[in-house]
Parts: C-alpha cells; sequence; structure tokens
C-alpha cells in the first residue's frame, strides 16, 4: 500500500526556484540599473553606508541606509499580514504577499532611471525582498532564503560535509537542496542582466510573471508518496 503525505506547496522545491530566479533577477536589476545597490543582500549596503560616512559622503551614504530600513518595513508589513489578513477563506496569506509584492514591482516597472527615481525603485525593491525572504522560508522543511545566498552557502556545504563523514544519502539530497537553489539564484542574477540590458526597466514585469505563477501554484494541494 502507497502512502502519501501532504505538504505546503510554499515548502516545495518548485516554489523555492521561482522566488530564487525573482531573487537573483532582482538583485542585478537593482545592482546594474539602479545605482550598483543591492536589494536583496542588505549586508553590502549596511557596509557601502559605513564607507561613505567614514568619508562624509552623507547623501551617498543615505542612498544605501534608505534600502535597508525599507527592507525593515517590509518584515513588519508581512508580519501585519499574516497576523490580520491570513483569515480569509480560500485565500493564503502568502498569496496576498505575492499580490502586494506584484504591485509594488508594477510600480517600479513604470520608473525611469535617474538618481531620483532609483531612490524610489530601490526601496520598493528591498521591500519586495524583505516579504519575500520573511514569507518563504523553508523548501522540503529546510530553513532557507530565495533572496540571498550566504546561508544557502553554508547550510548546502554543512551537510554536503556530513554526507561525505557519514555516507547518509537523505543528507546528500538535502544538500542538494540549497546548492539547486544557489543555482537558479545565479541563472535569476544573469537573465536579471541580460534582460535589463535590453529593456530597461520594464525587466520587472518578467519577475512579476514568475510570481504569479508561484501565487497561481499556492492553490494546489501538494501531496507526496
Amino acid at each position: 500500500m502507497m502512502i502519501y503525505s501532504k505538504r505546503q506547496m510554499s515548502d516545495t522545491f518548485l516554489i523555492a526556484v521561482l522566488l530564487a530566479v525573482v531573487g537573483g533577477s532582482l538583485d542585478a536589476y537593482s545592482y546594474v540599473a539602479r545605482g550598483h545597490v543591492f536589494a536583496n543582500a542588505q549586508t553590502g549596503n549596511i557596509v557601502l553606508f559605513g564607507l561613505h560616512l567614514a568619508d562624509g559622503e552623507w547623501m551617498q551614504a543615505g542612498t544605501y541606509i534608505i534600502p535597508v530600513l525599507a527592507f525593515v518595513l517590509g518584515i513588519f508589513i508581512d508580519e501585519w499580514i499574516k497576523k490580520f489578513i491570513s483569515p480569509l477563506p480560500k485565500v493564503h496569506w502568502r498569496q496576498i504577499v505575492l499580490l502586494f509584492e506584484i504591485a509594488m514591482l508594477s510600480i517600479v516597472a513604470w520608473l525611469p532611471f535617474g538618481e531620483r527615481h532609483d531612490i524610489v525603485a530601490n526601496v520598493l525593491v528591498s521591500f519586495v525582498c524583505s516579504m519575500q525572504v520573511q514569507s518563504f522560508r523553508k523548501v522540503h522543511g529546510l530553513p532557507y532564503a530565495s533572496t540571498m545566498c550566504t546561508g544557502n552557502l553554508r547550510s548546502g556545504t554543512e551537510l554536503l560535509f556530513r554526507f561525505v563523514q557519514s555516507g547518509d544519502k537523505e543528507l546528500r539530497y538535502k544538500s542538494l537542496h540549497y546548492y539547486g537553489v544557489i543555482f537558479f539564484f545565479i541563472l535569476g542574477a544573469g537573465c536579471g542582466a541580460l534582460v535589463t540590458q535590453h529593456f530597461g526597466s520594464t525587466t520587472i514585469v518578467y519577475c512579476n510573471i514568475l510570481l504569479l505563477l508561484t501565487c497561481a501554484l499556492l492553490s494546489i494541494e501538494h501531496v507526496e508518496e
């Protein structure tokens, strides 16, 4: 007799792949087209903020701290949606978050390039990335991030080392999940850079298509053998 178990669709590798592609694309977009700002990994922005402060470049420092503050705000909004809007019938709170992300990125798509507009775009992209990383935190029960790679690289390598030591194939299987997410993040970054060079600010539209697909997949009840 075959035994089946239910798993949330948000916990599947397919969803992790789609979000990793979006995460890599957004980071490439903000760096290539919006003033060399990292929208996803705020560590880079914090370092650059400190460097500009040390040089007395107050205005330039501000362009890097604003996305960090937007990232913090995104976490607050995400938690608010989860707590107060999640009881909606037939609509999962993560779908609401994704629709919110799509709305924000749609605004970014219509913002022309230029320092003034770039600041607004980076704020919105950082806001979106924080909501995404806060809402989608596990793949097959393993904690991961779809908008940055450092934690995934650490966890995947640790599991790989434990597999080499023990020969436990389950550890190898788990390790490959992390490296798979990293691979698709890199793929997304490469695609994001290429598409941005050809289509400019409207590059964000293709990210929205992936987010819409993710939103639709969340309506499926995922069953594993």
